[in-house]
């Protein structure tokens, strides 16, 4: 759109009795939006200080994360043996002999088993937990600390310590459960195959749970309070207050830790690799330490970055399908 400048004066007397005012035309000019004619090399030296400070993690992203990527889908078309000096091009063999392969099969059940049973059972202590210790109690930050520092522990100790709890022999478990009467004789937790995934699970929530509770101790700190006093005007008890209030307000806050914890729990390893080895009879082999087994046993790159990218695609249609779920759930 062209709009006219005011009219500019000549020089003239404006005072009365010194002569006579004379306008020159109007010019008109353009008032379109300026466009940026800079180029792109002049863009990027101008702001060449946030390229300098970007550029390191770039690079570290780019080396080990990006190029590692691409590298392992080449494995992926290749019996790449790290003890052997050929390395044939097999094509897509590899992921017809995972769609075969039994002990993937397993590891795979083993896998939702173990995630099926610890997230749920760590996420319900954790919210028992946090309605704990927000509640006014003398040393609460004791006990937030000591719920909490399971979580700080390395988990390799952490897998240490419980394996001697549950060793046949002399540990305590077996120990207290024979002086209570409760059993006959020492359980061997780690070598029954009914026994090894839940003493595992068992350690995991024990574990776990910890961060669960300061993550649902953030959510409840941060629903306001006039709610609770509303219900309790309206004669909720606590029951209702915690169905109708706590758990609908806490949602979003469930959905992080389902999230998390599913992804967390398909990836088990740690203590997989220190208590059970897999074992007994593959009753305790995850996704993880058989793909492991594959790349450090059998020295099968090639397979085992095959299997990666399995466990990669099983964790992009849970997260998936659990976001899709909860989106529902919110619109509902």
């Amino acid at each position: 759109m062209a709009t006219a400048e005011p009219l500019a004066r000549t020089e003239t007397d404006v005072a009365p009795g010194r002569g006579r005012r004379r306008w020159s035309r109007p010019r008109l000019r353009s008032e379109g939006p300026r466009t940026n004619r800079r180029s792109l090399p002049a863009r990027v030296w101008k702001e060449r200080s946030a390229y300098v400070f970007l550029l390191p993690g770039v690079l570290i992203f780019s080396v080990f994360t990006l190029a590692a990527l691409i590298f392992a889908v080449y494995l992926t078309f290749h019996r790449w043996s790290i003890i052997e000096p050929d390395k044939p091009f097999v094509g897509l063999q590899n992921y017809r002999d995972m769609m075969h392969d039994k002990q993937f099969t397993g590891s795979v059940l083993n896998t939702i088993y173990f995630s099926g049973a610890s997230v749920p059972i760590s996420m319900a202590i954790g919210l028992l937990l946090a309605l704990l210790v927000n509640l006014p109690l003398r040393f609460r930050g004791v006990f937030r600390t000591a719920f909490y520092l399971p979580v700080v522990t390395p988990f390799v100790v952490s897998a240490i310590l419980w394996k001697w709890l549950y060793n046949g022999d002399y540990g305590l478990f077996n120990y207290y459960l024979l002086k209570a009467h409760i059993i006959d004789g020492p359980l061997l937790w780690l070598s029954d195959k009914n026994l090894a995934m839940p003493a595992v699970i068992l350690m995991s929530v024990w574990a776990g749970t910890g961060f669960s509770m300061v993550v649902y101790l953030a959510g409840l700190q941060a629903i306001p309070e006039e709610l609770y006093e509303s219900a309790r005007l309206d004669g909720a008890g606590a029951l209702q207050r915690l169905r109708y209030i706590t758990i609908p307000m806490l949602r979003p806050t469930t959905l992080f830790l389902v999230v998390m914890g599913v992804i967390s729990s398909l990836q088990v390893f740690t203590q997989i690799f220190v208590m059970t080895s897999g074992g007994p009879v593959n009753r305790t082999t995850t996704m993880v330490y058989y793909m492991y087994l594959w790349a450090f046993k059998y020295f099968d790159m090639g397979y085992a970055s095959t299997l990666a990218f399995a466990l990669f695609f099983m964790l992009l249609v849970f997260t998936a399908f659990q976001l899709r779920f909860a989106r529902q759930g919110f619109e509902a």
